[in-house]
């Protein structure tokens, strides 16, 4: 009897794929694909070896970087058949390793597949090849005077199909919701090679709600080989408030109050002092450099629409505590209070050697809570940590500065990283908002679900991929790995690595 994908572990996997024969599978893919198409050799397996979560790495057995919707379909009969793992990758700027090969594995490259199929002006429709990049949709869509409305801080670089896997948001998320609102209808290809499509052009569909259970399944269901996504008017004026705070704790509260006003800005982002001051020296965006924090907040619609809220959201600001508020002048300066936020996982880069982005929601009330929490992890860990958040949703990006030549500070960064996503749990939140889990959080997982959600998540996975060959050990934890404890939590403070006891 052949093992199923509830009794198989990450590291049992790779035991029970290795007996696969390689060189009879690539064989096989090279009867159905280029040569140009299909990468064997040690230094063309390299550079895909990780995604943007580079501190956990993985050769790949083979990369195919199928041209064809045809091809895709071939590949996966072949994989199918011969029982071999396939991870799917996009642009690789996942950020929880979501993309990390299987060592005895195919990675699926849908780098080819670019094309913008069509804009429909019309019905306020694109559809596009997974490999296109969030930010051509809209510059396709600016003819016609539209865009796509999520905008992931990647947009210059991730793709659709990412998005779809990741359900990526974005600053403008608040307003205009994550992609699983955004998009209309995906098509994709099964691991069985059945070619499939979830959702329409029409605003319901028969049938249950496959398409948002696709939206942020991370691979494991299904290779999308084509999308349809919703696009949105370009609004007619944008203006961008700033609001200067002494207290990290306040700000969170301004965040809250101008939710409980009902207010809902088409972005609403925080940064604390760390985060500014490593920002403003990346893009001089003119921060207030002696503000403990900072929330941007942005206002969109017809000029009257604008005006009216901005007036609305400066006077919440005022009464909420605010030492500082600027309003943006022009275009220009916009973009500039933008460019920072925008910026901060570069700027980071700038100025410690390794950094590692965290990705957890918790409610908007608790933000000022959760950074004093944070501030007392620094000291505990011996590690300091830049916060930007989406405020608006609660969504928080920790970037927690180490350098991997030290000897344990990556491991401390690791443990800093799981105590803030149980953290957020234990506030009312959740382990992710965007970034996915992958590898990176799928002990976390044992967290933040019982072992009845669990089953069923194996039981949705083995409805569409019996054999487990997607993308497999990644996001949904095995029973036993959870009862196992995983790699140990950190929960209540205890400290997983003996080092961190000289802290």
């Amino acid at each position: 009897m052949g093992t199923s994908v509830n009794d198989v572990s990450p590291g049992e996997a790779d035991v029970h794929f290795s007996g696969i024969d390689r060189n009879a599978v690539l064989q096989a893919l090279a009867a159905v694909l280029p040569p140009t198409c299909l990468l064997s050799e040690l230094e063309d397996l390299r550079p895909w070896e990780c995604d943007g979560l580079a501190a956990m790495r993985q050769l790949p057995m083979l990369v195919a970087l199928p041209e064809t919707e045809a091809q895709v379909v071939e590949i996966l009969k072949i994989c199918q058949r011969m029982g071999v793992p396939v991870v799917a990758r996009g642009a690789g700027t996942s950020l929880s390793g979501g993309a990390m090969p299987h060592a005895f594995g195919v990675l699926l490259a849908m780098a080819k597949f670019r094309k913008i199929v069509r804009v429909d002006p019309v019905a306020r429709v694109a559809v596009v090849q997974p490999g296109v990049r969030n930010k051509a949709i809209s510059e396709a869509a600016a003819p016609y005077g539209l865009y796509y409305a999520p905008d992931p801080s990647s947009q210059i670089a991730c793709t659709i199909g990412g998005n779809v896997a990741e359900n990526a948001g974005g600053v403008h998320c608040l307003k205009y919701g994550l992609t699983v609102h955004n998009v209309l209808r995906v098509r994709g290809v099964t691991m069985a090679g059945d070619v499939v499509e979830f959702g329409s052009h029409a605003l319901d569909s028969p049938g249950y709600d496959l398409l948002a259970l696709l939206t942020g399944s991370e691979g494991m269901l299904a290779v999308t080989t084509e999308v349809s996504v919703r696009l949105l008017p370009t609004p007619q004026l944008a203006r961008c408030v700033l609001a200067a705070f002494s207290d990290v704790v306040v700000a969170g509260e301004a965040v809250a109050e101008i939710i409980a006003a009902g207010i809902i800005p088409a972005g609403l982002e925080m940064m604390d002092q760390a985060a500014t001051a490593a920002v403003e020296d990346f893009v001089h965006a003119g921060y207030p450099l002696d503000a403990a924090a900072i929330l941007l907040v942005e206002c969109d619609g017809t000029p009257e629409e604008v005006a009216e809220e901005v007036a609305r959201v400066s006077e919440v600001l005022q009464r909420a505590g605010a030492g500082e508020i600027r309003i943006s002048r022009d275009e220009a300066e916009r973009l500039r209070f933008w460019a920072g936020r925008k910026a901060a996982f570069p700027a980071a880069g700038r100025i410690s050697p390794d950094y590692y982005c965290m990705d957890g929601t918790i409610p908007r009330k608790r933000l000022g809570e959760m950074l004093n929490a944070i501030a007392e992890m620094e000291r505990r860990y011996a590690l300091r940590c830049i916060n930007v958040f989406h405020a608006g949703d609660g969504n928080l990006h920790p970037l927690i500065l180490f350098d991997a030549a030290a000897p344990g500070e990556q491991a401390r960064a690791e443990a800093f990283g799981a105590e803030i996503l149980e953290r957020s749990v234990a506030l009312g939140g959740s382990i992710t908002g965007e970034h996915g889990v992958g590898v990176e959080k799928i002990d976390q997982m044992c967290v933040q679900f019982g072992e009845n959600e669990l089953r069923m998540f194996h039981r949705v996975k083995a409805a569409f991929d019996p054999a487990g060959l997607l993308n497999p050990g990644k996001a949904i934890p095995t029973l036993n790995r959870c009862a196992e404890g995983g790699r140990q939590h950190v929960q209540g403070g205890n400290l997983p690595y003996p080092e961190l006891e000289r802290f």
